[in-house]
């Protein structure tokens, strides 16, 4: 159990490519873990291999963090099969602090990928677990949420100002 330091935009390995995981071992149970407790302690709903600086193919995701009991999936080798709807709406990244910028995303996404012990699963996810699979699956082939932005990156402080004062 460990922090892993999160790699911010400018970070050159946030625009590679992450190669498959062939087997689930120790490192990669101790990666996921540290993965899931740099989540948590950043306060994020999810976060790709990447933004710790490892070049494979391993997301989390907790849109429902609960101290009581874990919803977080962990998606090695993930891959989306279905797609439908849309949703539009601010997003923001651990790797991008501060900011947050419009995205649209599926409403709708089904996807593939292997558990950790390399079983075959899939998830089906609406609303935001959507948007998080869509953003973090992105990371795995060096794509950042500002590339796909429909506005430009805003400050964060200036969303929760506005926010306040409706």
């Amino acid at each position: 159990m460990a922090l892993r330091q999160i790699r911010v935009d400018g970070d050159d390995i946030l625009r590679k490519k992450c190669k498959e995981v062939k087997e689930v071992n120790e490192r990669t149970l101790t990666l996921i873990e540290d993965m899931l407790d740099t989540m948590y302690d950043a306060n994020g709903v999810g976060l790709a291999a990447p933004q710790v600086g490892i070049l494979k193919r391993i997301v989390v995701i907790d849109v429902e963090y609960n101290e009581e009991e874990s919803s977080a999936y962990v998606l090695i080798n993930p891959v989306i099969l279905e797609k439908d709807g849309e949703q539009c709406g601010d997003e923001g990244c651990l790797s991008i602090p501060g900011k947050v910028a419009t995205v649209t995303r599926p409403y709708h996404v089904v996807a593939k990928y292997f558990d950790v012990n390399m079983e075959e699963q899939t998830l089906e996810a609406e609303g935001l677990l959507a948007r998080a699979i869509c953003h973090e699956l992105d990371h795995l082939d060096g794509i950042l949420y500002k590339d796909v932005a429909e506005s430009p990156l805003r400050d964060a402080e200036n969303l929760l100002e506005d926010e306040e004062e409706e």
